[in-house]
């Protein structure tokens, strides 16, 4: 089987983290978020996909390459021009030629695919979405169904006021080639125009109920979460490097560590990366590739990304810090970014 996977996006509900990186590209525990997308599609023998691109391409093309060190075939269609979710798709038909799989690139999920896939075939049905039941009311795509499954409404992203459902869309599509019939060419969207239009003509479209975890790396709090969802267990996903000792915390390769660093809690260290004397890392942080970590630092519930560095005597609590914090700094719930 083979996938498309959506990486075109600005991710503007994300800035300041997506100025300068796509959003596919956010790290999550130390590997982009997209990721975690493909090595769920290896475990379930889908070893061939295709993304759209469009911002910041070259850093998603230098990072997956032809996909060979992913145990992956990966090719890429680039956007000059936003062709939406659906129109990026069919830019891409020649690529497909039997039942495929769509994921998002900023989508965190460890969705049984191989279930889903069964699903739709056993249903016969040309589209399956796939939904998620929260809690919360978040303004996603809602989706009423039969009881056979059958989806019989859809609402893109409902204001407020008229949620009628806890089953939201999660963005995770399986489709016959046949679909491409449904697509105009040009800018075309799944939810406001193609999940409608197949609706409208009354074809077999079905909705696959998950039961594992799903969330949608969207916005800053979402990122958090999901980065704390991963840490602490609720989504399984690698980690790269071992358990310190007497420590919860994990650290990759290369790292230097003073003997005086104090952990408390879970906590993730990337590769070569320098602690100095009588630092505190708490727990909930994750620390990225390439950073250097000044005597005397407090670091709780708080995202470092990669090659910074904290000066001494920084206090940093529950933020995403992404750029060179002076000494003495205290960030509270807070970002740090150097915007060029």
């Amino acid at each position: 089987m083979k996938a498309f996977i959506l990486a075109a996006g600005a991710g503007t509900r994300l800035r300041p983290l997506t100025f300068e990186c796509p959003k596919p590209m956010i790290p999550l525990l130390n590997k982009p978020v997209m990721e975690h997308t493909i090595n769920n599609l290896k475990k379930h023998n889908i070893e061939s996909v295709v993304m759209n691109l469009h911002t910041l391409p070259e850093m998603i093309t230098d990072y997956f390459g032809d996909g060979k060190k992913f145990g992956m075939d990966i090719n890429y269609s680039m956007e000059e021009t936003l062709l939406g979710t659906a129109g990026g798709l069919k830019k891409c038909k020649k690529f497909f030629d039997s039942t495929f799989v769509v994921m998002s690139g900023d989508g965190l999920s460890n969705i049984d695919l191989t279930a889903a896939v069964a699903f739709h075939k056993k249903k016969k049905a040309l589209a399956t979405m796939v939904l998620k039941r929260i809690e919360t009311k978040f303004p996603y795509g809602i989706t009423l169904t039969d009881r056979f499954n059958r989806i019989v409404n859809f609402i893109e992203k409902p204001s407020w006021g008229s949620f009628f459902s806890d089953t939201v869309n999660t963005g995770i599509y399986i489709f016959e080639p046949e679909i491409f019939k449904y697509i105009s060419d040009g800018f075309y969207d799944f939810g406001k125009d193609l999940w409608p239009k197949l609706l409208r003509l009354k074809k077999p479209i079905y909705a696959y109920l998950m039961n594992e975890y799903w969330t949608d790396i969207g916005n800053i709090e979402e990122y958090k979460q999901g980065m704390k969802d991963a840490l602490f267990g609720k989504i399984s996903v690698k980690i790269n490097g071992k358990k310190l000792k007497n420590a919860e915390t994990v650290a990759d390769t290369d790292c230097k560590i003073d003997k005086t660093v104090k952990f408390i809690g879970k906590s993730v260290i990337g590769k070569n990366c320098k602690i100095g004397k009588n630092v505190v890392i708490d727990n909930g942080t994750v620390i990225g590739d390439n950073v250097k970590i000044q005597d005397d630092v407090i670091i709780k519930d708080s995202i470092i990304w990669s090659n910074t560095v904290i000066g001494k005597k920084a206090k940093l609590c529950s933020s995403i810090i992404g750029t060179t914090v002076p000494s003495k700094l205290s960030v509270y719930n807070g970002l740090l970014f150097n915007i060029k």
